[in-house]
């Protein structure tokens, strides 16, 4: 399969937002939860391209028109990260999307997370100031594409002096926990159950 991986840019935020939208039910589709479809990707991926600390690589078929089939999104300083988007994305967000608009139960999600985003437990902040996110459309897994996502996503982090990662995961979503502990993900001092995290010193 002809697949390149490169860096994202700002244009490549629409493909992002898509394929959160179809990831973003602990690996399935969200459509059918959303009036409101872009708001997963302006929560979790359209960001990464837009702020400061942020990086994004993305995986592109050569085969059918060089669409973007996959992404891997983080920052490199995480706290830095939520602090400029706590005053530079998400109030801007707000604005646009208002709960009184809102019909489905999960639009109403996340435009209260517009409004009161979580941010990163400081045993994860000790762990490491990184973190990342990766989506693969269906199609695509399976096949050894998320690991290599993730060793570009590694050798990154690397060329920045960092040595360690955490992500966080859906409890619902099994197969990226089988996924993430094949690639020597563990839990850390003071993890929930649901964050990992990866040494590659």
């Amino acid at each position: 399969m002809p697949i390149t991986i490169r860096k994202a840019t700002i244009v490549d935020a629409p493909s992002l937002s898509h394929i959160c939208l179809v990831t973003a039910d602990a690996g399935n589709s969200a459509e059918s939860l959303h009036d409101f479809v872009e708001l997963p990707g302006l929560v979790y991926a359209v960001p990464y391209v837009n702020l400061p600390t942020a990086w994004a690589f993305v995986m592109v078929d050569d085969s059918k028109d060089n669409s973007v089939v996959g992404y891997v999104v983080g920052s490199t300083d995480t706290r830095a990260y939520e602090q400029y988007a706590s005053e530079k994305w998400w109030p801007v967000q707000a604005e646009k999307y208002l709960p009184s608009d809102m019909v489905r139960e999960g639009d109403k999600k996340y435009a209260a997370l517009l409004r009161n985003m979580h941010t990163a437990p400081d045993a994860n902040i000790a762990f490491s100031p990184a973190h990342l996110h990766i989506n693969i459309l269906d199609g695509y897994r399976g096949q050894g594409w998320g690991r290599k996502m993730i060793q570009t996503a590694v050798d990154h982090l690397k060329g920045e002096g960092i040595t360690r990662v955490w992500l966080g995961m859906d409890p619902r979503n099994a197969a990226a926990r089988t996924f993430y502990e094949r690639l020597g993900f563990t839990g850390f001092d003071g993890s929930s159950a649901n964050d990992v995290g990866l040494i590659f010193e």
